[in-house]
Protein backbone atom coordinates (compact mmCIF):
# COMPACT_ATOMS: atom_id res chain seq x y z
CA UNK A 1 0.00 0.00 0.00
CA UNK A 2 1.17 3.44 -0.81
CA UNK A 3 0.01 6.57 1.03
CA UNK A 4 0.71 9.98 -0.46
CA UNK A 5 -0.59 13.53 -0.51
CA UNK A 6 -1.32 15.42 -3.69
CA UNK A 7 -3.48 18.28 -4.94
CA UNK A 8 -6.84 17.49 -6.47
CA UNK A 9 -6.36 16.80 -10.18
CA UNK A 10 -8.50 18.59 -12.76
CA UNK A 11 -11.83 16.84 -13.36
CA UNK A 12 -11.14 14.42 -10.51
CA UNK A 13 -14.04 13.59 -8.19
CA UNK A 14 -13.66 15.61 -5.01
CA UNK A 15 -14.15 12.75 -2.56
CA UNK A 16 -13.63 14.95 0.47
CA UNK A 17 -16.45 17.31 -0.56
CA UNK A 18 -18.72 14.47 -1.69
CA UNK A 19 -18.42 12.39 1.48
CA UNK A 20 -18.51 15.43 3.76
CA UNK A 21 -21.78 16.60 2.20
CA UNK A 22 -23.21 13.07 2.32
CA UNK A 23 -22.33 12.55 5.99
CA UNK A 24 -23.52 16.01 7.04
CA UNK A 25 -26.75 15.56 5.06
CA UNK A 26 -27.31 12.22 6.76
CA UNK A 27 -26.60 13.83 10.13
CA UNK A 28 -29.15 16.59 9.47
CA UNK A 29 -31.79 14.10 8.29
CA UNK A 30 -31.20 11.93 11.37
CA UNK A 31 -31.40 14.95 13.68
CA UNK A 32 -34.68 16.07 12.06
CA UNK A 33 -36.05 12.52 12.24
CA UNK A 34 -35.22 12.21 15.92
CA UNK A 35 -36.40 15.75 16.76
CA UNK A 36 -39.74 15.03 15.07
CA UNK A 37 -39.98 11.85 17.18
CA UNK A 38 -40.77 9.77 14.12
CA UNK A 39 -40.88 6.01 14.57
CA UNK A 40 -37.58 4.23 14.16
CA UNK A 41 -37.44 1.32 11.75
CA UNK A 42 -37.85 -2.12 13.27
CA UNK A 43 -35.34 -4.86 12.54
CA UNK A 44 -36.97 -7.52 10.35
CA UNK A 45 -34.30 -10.09 11.26
CA UNK A 46 -34.91 -9.58 14.98
CA UNK A 47 -38.68 -9.71 14.50
CA UNK A 48 -38.43 -13.02 12.61
CA UNK A 49 -35.75 -14.79 14.64
CA UNK A 50 -35.69 -13.11 18.04
CA UNK A 51 -31.93 -12.61 17.63
CA UNK A 52 -30.22 -9.30 16.92
CA UNK A 53 -28.74 -8.75 13.46
CA UNK A 54 -25.13 -7.51 13.11
CA UNK A 55 -26.37 -3.90 12.95
CA UNK A 56 -29.02 -4.06 15.69
CA UNK A 57 -28.68 -1.15 18.08
CA UNK A 58 -27.07 1.13 15.49
CA UNK A 59 -29.98 3.59 15.56
CA UNK A 60 -29.92 3.76 19.35
CA UNK A 61 -26.12 4.04 19.22
CA UNK A 62 -26.43 6.95 16.77
CA UNK A 63 -28.96 8.68 19.03
CA UNK A 64 -26.67 8.33 22.04
CA UNK A 65 -23.61 9.37 20.02
CA UNK A 66 -25.36 12.55 18.83
CA UNK A 67 -26.20 13.38 22.44
CA UNK A 68 -22.59 12.87 23.56
CA UNK A 69 -23.25 9.68 25.52
CA UNK A 70 -20.35 7.82 23.98
CA UNK A 71 -20.11 4.95 26.48
CA UNK A 72 -23.81 4.16 26.06
CA UNK A 73 -23.45 4.42 22.28
CA UNK A 74 -20.57 1.94 22.41
CA UNK A 75 -22.61 -0.47 24.53
CA UNK A 76 -25.52 -0.49 22.06
CA UNK A 77 -23.31 -1.33 19.06
CA UNK A 78 -19.51 -1.12 19.27
CA UNK A 79 -18.93 -1.36 15.52
CA UNK A 80 -21.48 1.37 14.77
CA UNK A 81 -19.85 3.54 17.44
CA UNK A 82 -16.44 3.06 15.82
CA UNK A 83 -17.95 3.88 12.42
CA UNK A 84 -19.45 7.10 13.83
CA UNK A 85 -16.05 8.05 15.27
CA UNK A 86 -14.37 7.33 11.92
CA UNK A 87 -16.91 9.47 10.06
CA UNK A 88 -16.39 12.31 12.55
CA UNK A 89 -12.60 12.15 12.09
CA UNK A 90 -12.98 12.01 8.29
CA UNK A 91 -15.35 14.98 8.34
CA UNK A 92 -12.82 17.06 10.29
CA UNK A 93 -10.09 16.01 7.82
CA UNK A 94 -12.32 16.86 4.84
CA UNK A 95 -13.30 20.22 6.30
CA UNK A 96 -9.65 21.14 6.93
CA UNK A 97 -8.56 20.03 3.45
CA UNK A 98 -11.42 21.87 1.76
CA UNK A 99 -10.97 25.12 3.67
CA UNK A 100 -7.17 25.22 3.41
CA UNK A 101 -6.98 23.71 -0.09
CA UNK A 102 -4.31 21.37 1.23
CA UNK A 103 -3.10 18.33 -0.71
CA UNK A 104 -5.38 15.32 -0.41
CA UNK A 105 -4.41 12.07 1.28
CA UNK A 106 -4.69 9.12 -1.08
CA UNK A 107 -4.03 5.40 -0.67
CA UNK A 108 -3.22 3.21 -3.65
CA UNK A 109 -1.37 0.14 -4.89
CA UNK A 110 -2.79 -2.33 -2.42
CA UNK A 111 -1.10 -5.71 -2.69
CA UNK A 112 -3.25 -8.86 -2.88
CA UNK A 113 -2.18 -9.68 0.67
CA UNK A 114 -3.29 -6.28 1.95
CA UNK A 115 -6.63 -6.62 0.18
CA UNK A 116 -7.11 -10.05 1.78
CA UNK A 117 -6.17 -8.64 5.18
CA UNK A 118 -8.79 -5.88 4.86
CA UNK A 119 -11.46 -8.40 3.81
CA UNK A 120 -10.61 -10.75 6.68
CA UNK A 121 -10.52 -7.89 9.19
CA UNK A 122 -13.95 -6.77 7.99
CA UNK A 123 -15.40 -10.26 8.45
CA UNK A 124 -13.79 -10.61 11.90
CA UNK A 125 -15.09 -7.19 13.01
CA UNK A 126 -18.63 -7.95 11.80
CA UNK A 127 -18.60 -11.41 13.39
CA UNK A 128 -17.15 -10.09 16.64
CA UNK A 129 -19.72 -7.32 16.78
CA UNK A 130 -22.53 -9.77 16.10
CA UNK A 131 -21.24 -12.13 18.80
CA UNK A 132 -21.19 -9.19 21.23
CA UNK A 133 -24.78 -8.29 20.31
CA UNK A 134 -25.91 -11.91 20.70
CA UNK A 135 -24.35 -12.22 24.15
CA UNK A 136 -25.15 -8.72 25.45
CA UNK A 137 -28.91 -9.01 24.75
CA UNK A 138 -29.40 -5.23 24.72
CA UNK A 139 -32.20 -5.49 22.16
Amino acid sequence: MQAYRRPLAPREIDHELLWLLLSLGTFVLLAVWLAARLATPQCAFHALTGFPCPTCGATRAAFQFLHGHFAVSFRFNPLAFLAFCAVAVYDVYALVVLTTRAPRLRLSNFSPGEKLLVRCATVVLLAGNWLYLLTARLV
